[in-house]
């Protein structure tokens, strides 16, 4: 069976797949892939891979796809399949980059909890029962990890390439997955991560935001499982 490599998004942990990690580590290898420890998507992709297995399918949501697509860039013979999860292909905005020196030197005056509570967890998940329950894991994974993975991947992302060049040279099996109210990597972005690959299935989540492995666990499980199998 085919192990199976996931990357999680920024300031997130295991935690953000616990319902997959349990859903098939029954039936395969799975494999949790930290991205905490270098500030450059190649330094990422090439500590993950020197751990991975020699072939395997690869899931990636939101920061974790974007090294999910320099792991591809990198290694394309080792990744059989790919799953890009509520992600973004594109360099990062000049808008977007001038935020981050402000928001890291918060994160370096030791303001860690507030920017997560004001700057980032807004823009998470869709209304739903456990948002709440939600929003404080989210907030419990990021104080686990603290400032300086903060930092590091902060400046990982500012400085992350346009990808979409990669993405048309893939032609492995591709799941392009979305929550329907994601506001952190809209639709229309996903639209065109499925447009660029040749084989790819695009799969929009009800009732999900940006999380949708958290807040629609079941859907998204068997999205990733019908994946798993083609």
């Amino acid at each position: 069976m085919l192990p199976l490599v996931l990357v999680p998004g920024m300031m997130c942990d295991g935690r953000l797949f616990a319902p997959q990690i349990a859903a098939f580590s029954g039936t395969r290898a799975v494999h949790l892939a930290p991205i905490a420890r270098h500030d450059t998507m190649a330094e990422l992709a090439a500590a993950i891979l020197a751990e991975a297995p020699p072939r395997f399918a690869l899931a990636g949501l939101s920061m974790g796809g974007i090294v999910a697509m320099e792991i591809v860039a990198q290694a394309p013979d080792r990744v059989e399949r790919l799953a890009l999860l509520d992600t973004n292909p594109l360099a990062e905005t000049d808008e977007v980059r001038a935020m981050r020196a402000p928001q890291i030197a918060r994160i370096e005056a030791g303001e860690l909890r507030a920017v997560m509570r004001d700057e980032m967890k807004p823009n998470y998940l869709a209304d739903g029962a456990r948002r709440g329950e939600l929003l404080d894991l989210c907030m419990d994974m990021a104080l686990d990890l603290g400032s300086e993975v903060f930092v590091r991947q902060s400046r990982a992302l500012a400085a992350r390439p346009d990808q979409q060049e990669t993405l048309a040279d893939v032609r492995v099996p591709t799941l392009v997955l979305c929550g329907a109210e994601d506001a952190l990597c809209p639709l229309e972005r996903h639209e065109r991560m499925h447009e660029l690959v040749p084989r790819s299935r695009l799969e929009i989540i009800a009732g999900a935001g940006h999380l949708p492995t958290l807040e629609q666990p079941e859907a998204t499980t068997a999205a990733l499982g019908r994946w798993l199998e083609e």
